[in-house]
């Protein structure tokens, strides 16, 4: 049998929501433009593992809110890293080096 939640997975709850909802406008403008130029490309490895951290620190303590809240941010964080690190290689070279 489960606790209901109290007030402090509320709070929880609350945070993870406006955290997580906050990031939603971002991902959904990337993915509809494909601009990354203003995105650092080290700030959001960095981001992207402290997230990852936050989700497995959720997980080892069970605690919902933080697996909740992570587990979809890092699924954002993870589309936008992708398409800024897609966009900085460039397309694919279709020069040939001449022997």
């Amino acid at each position: 049998m489960t606790a209901s939640p109290n007030a402090h997975d509320w709070v929880g709850y609350a945070a993870a929501l406006l955290t997580t909802a906050s990031f939603v406008p971002q991902a959904a403008l990337t993915l509809r433009t494909r601009d990354t130029s203003g995105v650092s490309l080290p700030m959001y490895v960095l981001f992207t593992c402290g997230v990852a951290l936050w989700l497995a620190y959720g997980l080892l303590l069970r605690a919902w809110p933080v697996i909740a809240a992570n587990a979809i941010t890092l699924a954002l964080a993870c589309t936008i890293l992708v398409a800024t690190w897609r966009n900085r290689r460039g397309p694919p070279s279709t020069h040939r080096p001449t022997p």
